[in-house]
């Protein structure tokens, strides 16, 4: 795929993989659209894009809420007329054991991690078909092969998430739609922890989110007839 010109619309763009991804699509040439909680970092994401010469179309909205998806997506196609590729980013975790977590943490991270996800998705559906060469990219987590202790509710939806995807590529690959499953593990983001303001080594090791964006736009840039459906980044040696 030619990435110049085209549309990209991600979900949870104010910070991490959300915002590398768009700031690396505008590199390549794309025009953005983007969406976040947070006013004042999407505001800036925003102005990084536009400093690149390209448009973007910025949306702040809550992507557990049907409503606001469906604002979004279509804001973002009304804006642009077309879109080409679907990011979905937006996610969260929290981490407790299954006697401790209430229905309201579970309730939580499903509904954006998972039904969000399916929302933005359906309803991005009629546009990415039209474009002939399009493509959606989910990004899971290995923690949706992997289990551990306090995870059982953010593994199950990014478990769910792997396959949705699977399913979404055999339904429209006859439409030229490409689907990409990545799944990063320990990535140096804020969703790892703050990292305060003295420096942590151990950060500078792990993968970065600039290196989960780069690994999208590889898989975006092959020919057409190749897809790439699932990718796993880790650190070399995090140790």
């Amino acid at each position: 795929m030619e990435l110049a010109d085209k549309v990209a619309v991600i979900t949870g763009a104010s910070k991490g993989i959300g915002k590398a991804v768009a700031l690396a699509m505008a590199d390549e040439g794309a025009h953005v659209a983007i969406s976040a909680r947070s006013g004042d970092l999407l505001k800036a994401v925003e102005s990084q894009i536009r400093e690149k010469g390209r448009d973007v179309f910025s949306f702040i909205g809550d992507m557990s809420v049907e409503e606001e998806i469906k604002s979004f997506i279509s804001g973002a196609h009304d804006h642009f007329k077309r879109m080409d590729i679907l990011i979905n980013n937006a996610g969260l975790g929290i981490f407790k054991s299954v006697a401790d977590m209430e229905t309201g943490d579970w309730d939580t991270m499903f509904n954006l991690n998972v039904r969000g996800l399916f929302i933005a998705t359906r309803d991005s559906l009629p546009y990415l078909r039209e474009a002939g060469e399009s493509a959606v990219v989910n990004v899971v987590s290995l923690a949706g092969k992997n289990t551990f202790v306090k995870g059982a509710g953010y593994s199950a939806t990014k478990h769910a998430v792997l396959a949705f995807s699977k399913c979404l590529m055999l339904e429209e690959r006859e439409h030229g739609l490409r689907v990409l499953a990545i799944c990063p593990g320990s990535v140096a983001t804020h969703f790892s922890g703050d990292p305060g303001d003295k420096p942590d080594p151990r950060r500078e090791k792990i993968t970065q989110a600039e290196d989960v964006a780069a690994s999208i736009i590889h898989m975006l840039r092959m020919p057409q007839r190749a897809m790439v459906s699932e990718i796993d980044i880790r650190p070399t040696n995090p140790a």
